[in-house]
């Protein structure tokens, strides 16, 4: 019985003591801010790319803000760091998400990622 007992204790100590992770990219048009603009000739230049992170943390899925919510906080800061100028604008925008589980706690993690062009007068 104590041959049995042993490995039983290290697949449980095993099991409770792993973690989970969960990635996906966002490649849905889910910010509100958008520019048409017809480019019939190269009349712009790549200036830098930004990039943010927002994370939340989940106790037994209570807690935090919802996913849609988090995402628009991802935008956000990243028109902040942007800092846009002018004739600036932010475009290639996407999204980037991580999940982690460890026992009851899980984090989400959005990154956001995207280009700011210039265009010349």
């Amino acid at each position: 019985m104590k041959k049995l007992l042993m490995p039983f204790v290290v697949a449980i100590i095993a099991i409770v003591s792993s973690s989970c992770s969960v990635s996906s990219y966002m490649t849905q048009n889910t910010n509100v801010n958008q520019t048409n603009v017809v480019l019939s000739e190269a009349n712009f230049h790549i200036v830098k790319t930004v990039s943010a992170d927002v994370s939340q943390t989940y106790v037994f899925g209570i807690g935090g803000i919802s996913k849609r919510a988090l995402k628009n906080n991802a935008v956000s800061e990243l028109t902040k760091k942007a800092e846009l100028t002018g004739s600036q604008a932010l475009v290639n925008i996407t999204l980037h998400e991580d999940f982690k589980t460890i026992l009851f706690v899980n984090k989400r993690t959005i990154r956001a990622h995207g280009t700011v062009v210039e265009f010349e007068k």
